[in-house]
This record gives structure tokens, C-alpha cells and sequence, in this order.
């Protein structure tokens, strides 16, 4: 059975209003005969403090959606925004600002800078744009992840789970509109990652934080509030929150289609 491809949707005019939305967006690399299409037009509105994840087998498009909505790489074609802000407008600098105001970013393999404690990579982001933490928001995040005793560790002497969750609080820290998470969990054990999830479920619950997951895994996948299908460049399937078995379910249709 074929996969049906998801209608576009026209955003354009509403665009401003959405946390991210992108329009049309194509992403393309290489010319000529050996040119790959990554993204072949992708419309989609991300909602305001929901968990979206992002799912498709391997060379579907996801890490590079996720790379473009997150201002991290620029479309072959169509446009994106962000907080209301139309990117394609924008030079490097004021990219740059954006990112920083507004986006926050957990990675497969955490990032953290290695001389840094736990909490002073935590603080980062607001340390480099030259701006103090809120004393209580900090603490609360560091309890919250669970580091409140583990804020003078630096990565080295802290575990995959415990650098995660460092990862996380710096992604909160600046109380960013978009939180964009690389398979947040892919890089841990199964119970570890299972604790993860909950604290970046708990953190749009709680939060109200507007989250964007990239993922393989469906169990990380069925946490979400909605979940996007990728599949040769294009969204093939938008479903609601569903749970692990249906998520799999799911997979193997498109993976037959």
C-alpha cells in the first residue's frame, strides 16, 4: 500500500502567530545527477506548549527538518519561521541573537564543555549573553533535574544520565520559545533515557515548554502530544498522541508502503 503524503498546509498568513511554522520548505544537496532532495516540501505549525515528535527511518529528512526549524541550516527553498520571525530575512548575527533568545537545544551526546561544573554549564546560555540567572528559576531547575547535589561535578565525573540532564536545564535555563531535542535519549540505557523522558514531558506539562523531539525510538516517541512521519522528504503521517505499540504499528506501514 502506498503511503499517502500529508496535504500541505498553508501557513503563510498565520505564520507570525505559530511558535515555528515552515512553508514549503525544500532542502537540497549536491547538483546535477548526484544531487539528494533531503526535504522535498514540508509544511507544518508546531503547537504552542505541546511535545511534538518527529519520526522516520533512517535518510527520511528528520535531522534535517529539525536542523532548519532550529535556525541551525538554511532551505534549498521556502521559508521558516521562528517566534514570529521570518528567518530567511535575517543575516548571520541576527540569526545568531535568535537562536539565543529563543531556542534551546538537547543533543544525542550532550555537549557539555568539559572545565565547566554542572552548573556553569547549566547557566551558559545566559552567561554568554552576558546575562544573570534567575536565582530561583536555577535552583528550581537544578532540584527539578535532580543536580542540586551534583552542581560542582564537571562531565567527566558525571554519568551519561546525570550530563543529559544538565543538558536539559541549560536548555531551559533562558526559558527559551522552542526547545528542539536529537535524540535526547539515544545514547543511553533504557531505564536512564525512560527518566529523561519524563523530565522533558514534565518540563512541557510544568512548564508549559514548547518542545520539538527528533527520534527513532517509539517509546520515546509516545510520550509526545503528536508525532510527524517522515518518509523521503516529506510528512507522510500526522498522528496524535498514541502509545508505543501503535507508534510501531505505524512504522511498519510506512516501512511496507
Amino acid at each position: 500500500m502506498e503511503a499517502a503524503v500529508v496535504p500541505a498546509v498553508d501557513v503563510a498568513e498565520r505564520a507570525p502567530a505559530a511558535v515555528v511554522a515552515a512553508q514549503d520548505i525544500t532542502r537540497r544537496y549536491g547538483e546535477g545527477d548526484t544531487a539528494v532532495d533531503a526535504l522535498r516540501g514540508v509544511s507544518l505549525e508546531v503547537q504552542r506548549e505541546k511535545l511534538t515528535a518527529v519520526m522516520g527511518p533512517s535518510g527520511s529528512g528528520k535531522s534535517t527538518l529539525m536542523h532548519i526549524l532550529a535556525a541551525l541550516d538554511r532551505p534549498t527553498s521556502g521559508s521558516v519561521w521562528v517566534a514570529g520571525t521570518k528567518l530567511g530575512q535575517l543575516s548571520d548575527n541576527e540569526i545568531t541573537k535568535l537562536r539565543r533568545e529563543h531556542i534551546g537545544f538537547v543533543f544525542q551526546f550532550f555537549n557539555l564543555l568539559p572545565m565547566l561544573t554542572a552548573e556553569e554549564n547549566v547557566v551558559l546560555p545566559l552567561t554568554i549573553a552576558g546575562e544573570k540567572p534567575e536565582r530561583e528559576w536555577r535552583e528550581q531547575l537544578l532540584k527539578t533535574m535532580g543536580l542540586d547535589q551534583r552542581r560542582t561535578h564537571r562531565p567527566a565525573e558525571l554519568s551519561g544520565g546525570q550530563q543529559q540532564r544538565v543538558a536539559i536545564a541549560r536548555a531551559l535555563v533562558s526559558k527559551p520559545t522552542v526547545v528542539f531535542a536529537d535524540e535526547p535519549t539515544g545514547n543511553l540505557d533504557s531505564k536512564t533515557g525512560g527518566e529523561i523522558l519524563e523530565l522533558l514531558r514534565n518540563s512541557v506539562d510544568s512548564y508549559g515548554q514548547t518542545t520539538v523531539m527528533v527520534t527513532h525510538d517509539p517509546y520515546a516517541a509516545a510520550i509526545a502530544d503528536r508525532i510527524l512521519f517522515l518518509g523521503d522528504g516529506v510528512i507522510v503521517r500526522d498522528m496524535p498522541g498514541a502509545d508505543a505499540k501503535d507508534v510501531i504499528a505505524a512504522m511498519d506501514e510506512l516501512s511496507q508502503a
